[in-house]
């Protein structure tokens, strides 16, 4: 268990000196069984995080730690694991690139390259709710049902993975094809790939 805690206080001490949240912002949980995770606390500071603060909490939303506070935003942790059962490990941050996307509630085309593609397939938005509220939950797990990204309006960016390095991964590639976009644009606008190409990129990952 101890080990479990150091790779989540890793990821986001990782999440914060990468450039993807800041201090006070973003959280990451690990599914441990079918009724509990581990789930990083509020209020504590992300460049610093260490084991020791990491809260095992129950799908009931109780905890034991009492020294620390799960992370407000806990609600749809819990729910998208319950909705879930295939992923382990969920990752939410305010990257700047994704989450101006985010609150212009435009898409982004993760069609420009192959690993966009393979790593995030289609980013999907979930409409804006009060941060900790039940609605935000019910937004977010309806988001996921067809999607490994979600896009939160005037919010930030939730990812999932069945581990938490592929969760934090399609995290860091959605901030980079997120600049891409942004950057492309003005060069004068991107290229995507056409229909031929992505579908041999789709045969090339999935047909195996």
């Amino acid at each position: 268990m101890n080990k479990l805690k150091k790779e989540v206080a890793y990821f986001m001490r990782r999440l914060y000196k990468t450039g993807l949240t800041t201090t006070s912002g973003g959280n990451i949980s690990v599914r441990i069984n079918d009724g509990e995770i581990l789930i990083t606390p509020s209020q504590t500071d992300k460049a610093r995080m260490k084991a020791s603060e990491i809260i095992r909490l129950n799908f009931d939303g109780s905890f034991e730690n009492r020294s620390f506070k799960p992370s407000m935003e806990s609600g749809f942790h819990l729910e998208i694991f319950k909705n879930r059962p295939d992923i382990q490990a969920i990752v939410h941050a305010h990257p700047v690139m994704a989450t101006s996307f985010a609150v212009s509630h435009k898409p982004i085309n993760c069609d420009l390259m192959g690993e966009s593609r393979a790593i995030l397939g289609i980013p999907v938005f979930a409409p804006y709710a009060l941060m900790g509220t039940k609605e935000l939950s019910t937004n977010v797990v309806e988001a996921f049902r067809n999607s490994n990204v979600v896009l939160m309006e005037n919010h930030g960016i939730i990812t999932v993975g069945k581990t938490l390095l592929e969760a934090f991964d399609r995290m860091e590639v959605l901030e980079n094809c997120a600049r891409i976009n942004i950057l492309s644009e003005i060069l004068g606008g991107p290229v995507s790939l056409t229909i031929g190409q992505l579908h041999s990129i789709d045969q090339l990952l999935f047909s195996k």
